[in-house]
């Protein structure tokens, strides 16, 4: 590696602007679209569309972050759909655009001399969809909201892989039907969750009825909707009709008479409230609010956007756009990726690996699955957090701490619930939280399996897969701390749940210990974590990696918090506790020193490779640290990380391979994993091994391209640690301790550099191959 240590020699004026960088990652089709396998999304705040047009007509489906029903299905809002007489979108020419800058999608259409607009946006600080209609002549615009949850819905078979039964429903499971009328000019609609949920059947199932009213329950007493208004619009009956296999009725409202602006609303509202007159209050504000002072309510939302861009961006050969060759398509789909993010950006629930807001029909993504736009494979409520994980990593260097707010709010949500159940099942301190989580706390009721033998301990899934797997929280610990070292945030309301999950491993395996035999610590003094597992792979671990690495790095974090955090007793307990966490465990693979995955196992059952969870997310190894050589050989040799390679999905080599320096390897897949998806819109990949849009392939994507540009150690900045000197790049990220780095490469040559704040400059080190 060739070290260029800085100053380095600075050409600002070299440096496109990335306004202008941004502007050629905007997305524009110049047909309508065949289906809604073929949209674009939009959105906000914590509202999803996809947009598309079809036959003439413009559409959106409406989702919004939290909308579960009893079943803890992620329901859909419905979907709008817009016809205008005279018609420039049937057999004219035609136009859409996701702009980016703006955050917004229109769609123009001339037919002969009529041209018309509709303007798509949502509010980033109010849950509020505008849609704007201008028209080159006097148009009628009609406007319908169409749902397919007008009758209650049986669900069987795949079908309830939307929601939290899964595979092994208990009696008849039925998707509720929603409550739709025009009310006041517009249409009002909401669901309104049963007084029964599957909340009741897991209490229930998993033993934990004696404490069920000290648990939290977010199904119970929700209700989610929204209206749809036009201004000058008016009823104007309803519509059926039939989208792809899913039967419909819609709504119509109407303009009242032709004219060249129409102005279109919808007003979303989620509460937990013990009426339906209660949510109607409630939405009615919020549309008021909508129509008091909206040019205000555009600035603001373009104002959010607007930073959002400034905070950080990716453009790789920024002067071969027009070609679209694959390295450029990986960061303009970083871009794109990093845009669906945002448009969760404030949700009360966290962006879902497995579609995030921007699920359309299944039978899109699987021909066989024959179901309604509500469904979505690995459910709406279960939460999977080796998959979550990998959307939220990528956060911290984007300098978008501030959305992992959902994430992190989730999970101190469900504190308590964790809690009670280590507490009920084993009587000592500590939560206990699940690989897949529902919004609840518990584990998911088809996972923790209804067919037991009726000695199991309760507290334990009964599934080959998720037994013992309990580490993953660690990462979402970390995450909560490295707020502070990026951003500045005070982290002090995260230490209670950081210290719950690690205060778990202390006393759970010291009271497994102690049921096996008299010691509750082994010969050196250290815990024994066995039972364990490493990822879902390898079973019945004996002190498995991951979890070490977890354990270690979280506590050495902690104890480097500054002084004002934690008094001294905690940090005496703090410290204490990591020197009763074992060593890693290392075996020989084709003659090389490596890492091993636990010090034994059972079984392989699955395909990750937790021997380079130290690598990743835990950074024990990596360029510029110790013991490079080891990691390197654990990626390159060890015959079940090379078996288990690939790009699709969560798959993470590519971030290893950067995180080592491996430079070809890391670009290589890093390419494939953020090239063009092959569905007409390029970051809607999937569905991997979850679900399409497959949020936890783009997220592992944008990390391993942060990672190939910029890696820490301490205070030292790597850059371009594992960049090829052929790829030309603009780029800014964020690094700990506040900094921002930004850096133009042309032509092999580090051209611009700029670092926030200043005397930070010191601590960065170019490395280019």
């Amino acid at each position: 590696m060739l070290l260029l240590f800085l100053p380095i020699f600075s050409l600002a004026s070299q440096a496109q602007t990335p306004q202008t960088e941004l502007a050629t990652h905007n997305i524009t089709w110049t047909t309508p679209s065949k289906n809604a396998g073929e949209s674009m999304p939009c959105g906000g705040g914590d509202i999803g569309l996809n947009v598309w047009a079809e036959n003439g007509d413009v559409l959106f489906y409406i989702a919004r972050s939290g909308t579960f029903d009893e079943n803890n299905s992620l329901l859909k809002l419905g979907r709008v759909r817009l016809h205008l007489t005279p018609n420039p979108f049937d057999k004219g020419t035609f136009k859409q655009q996701l702009a980016l800058q703006t955050g917004d999608v229109t769609l123009t259409g001339t037919l002969g001399r009529t041209t018309a607009q509709v303007h798509i946006w949502v509010e980033v600080l109010r849950p509020v969809v505008h849609v704007e209609v201008t028209g080159s002549e006097k148009l009628t615009v009609e406007a319908s909201y169409e749902s397919w949850r007008t009758a209650d819905r049986r669900t069987t078979g795949k079908e309830n892989n939307q929601n939290s039964y899964k595979w092994a429903p208990q009696g008849e499971v039925k998707t509720r039907r929603d409550s739709i009328r025009f009310r006041n000019q517009g249409v009002e609609f909401f669901h309104q969750n049963q007084p029964q949920t599957v909340f009741d059947a897991a209490v229930r199932q998993q033993g934990l009825d004696g404490i069920k009213a000290q648990l939290y329950n977010p199904l119970a007493g929700l209700i989610f909707g929204g209206v749809l208004q036009g201004q000058d619009m008016q009823p104007a009956g309803t519509t059926s009709g039939q989208y792809l296999n899913t039967p419909y009725t819609g709504w119509k409202l109407q303009s009242r008479a032709p004219a060249r602006t129409h102005s279109i609303t919808v007003a979303l509202h989620t509460a937990t409230v013990p009426t339906a007159p209660q949510w109607q209050q409630g939405v009615q504000q919020t549309l008021a609010a909508a129509h008091q002072n909206p040019k205000a309510a555009r600035q603001r939302t373009l104002t959010w956007w607007r930073d959002y861009w400034q905070r950080s961006f990716i453009y790789i050969q920024p002067d071969q756009a027009a070609a679209h060759a694959p390295e450029w398509q990986a960061g303009r789909n970083y871009q794109l990726m990093r845009y669906m993010l945002g448009c969760n950006a404030l949700g009360q629930y966290p962006t879902k690996f497995n579609g995030g807001l921007f699920t359309y029909d299944p039978v899109l993504t699987d021909s066989t699955l024959k179901f309604t736009p509500d469904f979505r494979n690995w459910g709406g409520g279960t939460h999977t957090a080796q998959n979550q994980r990998l959307v939220y990593w990528p956060l911290l260097k984007s300098g978008d701490a501030e959305l992992l707010k959902p994430q992190f709010d989730f999970y101190l949500r469900l504190l308590q619930n964790a809690e009670l159940r280590t507490q009920t099942y084993w009587r000592h301190g500590g939560a206990c939280f699940v690989e897949q989580l529902e919004n609840f706390g518990l584990p998911n009721p088809a996972e923790y399996n209804w067919k037991r033998p009726a000695d199991f301990d309760k507290g334990l899934e009964y599934n080959a897969w998720l037994e013992y797997e309990w580490d993953t929280v660690l990462e979402f610990c970390m995450m909560m701390l490295e707020t502070e070292r990026y951003a500045g945030h005070d982290v002090a309301a995260y230490l209670p749940f950081v210290e719950s999950c690690l205060t778990f491993f202390d006393e759970h395996y010291q009271y497994l210990a102690r049921q096996r035999g008299a010691k509750a610590l082994d010969g050196a003094g250290h815990l024994v974590l066995y039972p364990g597992s490493g990822a879902e792979t390898y079973k019945m671990a004996y002190n498995s990696t991951a979890t070490i690495a977890g354990l270690r790095a979280v506590l050495t974090q902690l104890l480097a918090l500054p002084p004002r955090y934690g008094t001294p007793a905690q940090r005496q307990k703090w410290a204490a506790m990591l020197g009763r966490i074992p060593a890693l465990s290392f075996r020989s693979s084709q003659g090389h020193p490596t890492l091993a995955p636990a010090q034994s196992w059972e079984r392989v059952n699955n395909t990750e490779s937790p021997q380079l969870y130290p690598v990743f997310p835990w950074g024990f190894y990596g360029v510029g640290k110790a013991g490079l050589d080891t990691a390197r050989n654990t990626y390159l040799y060890d015959a079940d990380v090379q078996k288990f390679r690939s790009h699709v999905g969560w798959k993470q080599h590519n971030i290893f391979a950067a995180r080592l320096g491996l430079t070809d390897e890391a670009a290589a897949l890093t390419v494939k994993k953020l090239q063009d998806s092959g569905r007409r819109f390029p970051a809607f990949w999937g569905p991997g091994y979850d679900w399409a849009p497959d949020h936890n392939w783009g997220g592992s994507g944008m990390l391993g391209l942060q990672e190939m540009l910029l890696q820490t150690d301490g205070r030292k900045i790597y850059l371009l640690p594992a960049w090829p000197k052929q790829w030309d790049v603009h780029f800014k990220l964020h690094a700990p301790y506040q900094t921002t780095v930004e850096c133009e490469v042309k032509d092999g040559k580090v051209q611009v550099l700029k670092v926030w704040p200043e005397a930070r400059r010191a601590d960065v080190v170019v490395l280019l191959e």
